[in-house]
């Protein structure tokens, strides 16, 4: 039989990355933690963290952490249904993976809509957030896949539109004859990380061959468009944050101009389904609001 007590002190020391902080989320000693973690891993037999800073789960922590996480969930969710079981002390705490641009632009506005939430986000790209779903370290996330992930629903959000994006100056420097094979080969280019495709889509769409140009890595969305007013190179930047600069002429628009639309799907965690009907609601109703239709 697992000890609650011991989970929830594992819990906390791998959400807040030490044993000091743990101790103060749970009103207790950052000895209690200590002696609570070393008798769940002598009772399990396997070391659950890897002490440092932050402090760290192993594989076998981490999948206690999921469950520790799924059982709050459930009973956050039959507390729903029974009133009289006896409330939660703190508010449930709810994973989420969500890309970068949907959370620099909409997905804020929507977690605002909730209550009685705290929100714990992994930041990973479109096309791999549900990965995160498939191992279950999360309950929702916003992905490129329509397809539901085993034991999710899939809701349809609407879609990310791009424009391929440079400086007048830069385009001058680096393009005076227009976009070809030859200059998007010199020409840098502005990557979120390597797991962003975007600029590689685009290219490839545009030129009809597969083209690798030199990249500045850049894991920040306000950083695109500074590094593109700056001049640093060009990037796929989202058409609600680069419209006035285009309008004002800081930024440009890199022929052939068509933008580059990116599918978003809502996905979240049947078993927990009831427990999320409002964020998933305002999550909906937010997206659909903000982002481009999708195309049929």
């Amino acid at each position: 039989m697992l000890d609650y007590a011991l989970l929830s002190a594992l819990a906390s020391v791998v959400r807040t990355g030490s044993f000091e902080k743990a101790a103060e989320q749970l009103n207790v000693t950052p000895s209690a933690i200590s002696q609570r973690i070393k008798l769940l891993e002598e009772r399990i037999g396997t070391v659950l963290v890897v002490r440092g800073q932050p402090c760290l789960a192993t594989e076998a922590g981490q999948r206690l952490c999921q469950h520790v996480e799924q059982v709050a969930l459930l009973e956050s969710s039959l507390r729903q249904n029974l009133p009289g079981l006896q409330p939660e002390s703190r508010p449930v705490t709810l994973r989420i993976a969500v890309n970068a641009d949907s959370l620099a632009t909409w997905f804020i506005p929507a977690m605002a809509q909730t209550e009685d939430f705290l929100f714990d986000l992994v930041v990973d790209d479109q096309d791999h957030s549900a990965e995160w779903l498939r191992r279950g370290e999360v309950v929702a996330a916003v992905t490129s896949h329509g397809k539901p992930v085993q034991g999710c629903n899939s809701h349809p959000l609407g879609a990310l539109r791009y424009l391929a994006t440079a400086s007048p100056g830069f385009v001058e420097r680096w393009l005076p004859d227009g976009l070809d094979e030859q200059s998007a080969t010199r020409a840098p280019c502005l990557v979120f990380n390597r797991k962003d495709q975007l600029q590689a889509m685009w290219l490839r769409r545009a030129l009809g061959v597969d083209v690798r140009p030199p990249a500045h890595w850049l894991p920040s969305s306000q950083a695109f468009v500074d590094a593109a007013l700056a001049g640093l190179g060009w990037g796929m930047n989202l058409e609600t944050t680069v419209k006035e600069h285009i309008r004002e002429g800081r930024l440009v628009a890199l022929a052939p101009s068509e933008p580059l639309e990116v599918p978003l799907y809502w996905q979240q965690s049947r078993i927990v389904g009831p427990l999320l009907a409002d964020l998933t609601r305002a999550v909906l109703a937010t997206a659909r609001a903000m982002l481009s239709p999708m195309a049929p």
